[in-house]
């Protein structure tokens, strides 16, 4: 994750592989802002990001994807997304002069972990609301750089990204980042764990780094119920 990839300060890049316009988010009306005085205070008189850390139900899910030949990590990726994309609170950013603004939509930047090296790169795929098409495109990127050797294989991210990595190798009860200057980075950041299986259910352990200036913790709940809604009916996981 580049410190610039969510403050548009620099020239976006095209939002998918295929070169399409470079996107631009829309201001936010401060006057008929709900918001606005929690985000002067979170931004200004007391910058503030927090982590919440929660187990969801994915046991329904579990059992869906044994019968799909589709990649567990992008399961999950996009059932992050699909949620992330529903709410502009999660899809904010800051113009270079500090306002705030809202993507259309906002892509996923994943980590891909290296066997041999024992490194990780960051890549990118395209959003979309079909899990399908978005399978479709963002499994052959994943296997693209999967033995990648540099941390941004692709190139400098597009602005309109959100990050997601996995520790596949351990499960948490609490997972925090401390970023130095983050205070321009309104993305969310999701970080999956290890399964844990108890009293005949499955649970993942799910961490999630919010900017306060962009979303309260009811926001971050409401995140955290739709995703588990999406998780316990998984029947847009398909077969194929």
């Amino acid at each position: 994750m580049s410190d610039s990839a969510n403050s548009i300060d620099r020239a976006p890049t095209p939002r998918d592989p295929g070169g399409s316009a470079n996107p631009t988010p829309s201001l936010i009306d401060l006057d008929a802002w709900p918001r606005r005085q929690h985000f002067v205070h979170y931004m200004e008189s007391s910058p503030c990001t927090y982590s919440m850390t929660v187990e969801l139900d994915v046991t329904e899910f579990v059992s869906a994807m044994r019968s799909s030949t589709r990649k567990t990590y992008l399961a999950q990726l996009w059932a992050i997304s699909a949620v992330v994309n529903r709410h502009e609170e999660f899809r904010m950013c800051l113009t270079e002069s500090g306002q705030p603004a809202v993507w259309d939509e906002i892509d996923p930047s994943c980590t891909v972990f290296n066997k041999e090296r024992e490194t990780f790169s960051c890549v990118w795929a395209p959003y979309d609301p079909d899990f399908g098409i978005f399978h479709a495109a963002a499994a052959p990127i994943l296997a693209e750089y999967s033995a990648a050797t540099e941390l941004f294989p692709q190139g400098d991210e597009p602005s309109n990204i959100f990050f997601l990595s996995s520790l596949p190798w351990a499960s948490f009860t609490g997972f925090n980042l401390n970023q130095k200057n983050a205070w321009r980075n309104l993305a969310p950041i999701f970080t999956i764990g290890r399964y844990v299986e108890r009293e005949g259910r499955t649970l993942m352990p799910l961490a999630i780094q919010v900017h306060h200036a962009a979303a309260d913790g009811f926001h971050v709940s409401r995140l955290v119920n739709e995703l588990q809604e999406l998780f316990a009916s998984p029947k847009w996981v398909g077969s194929h």
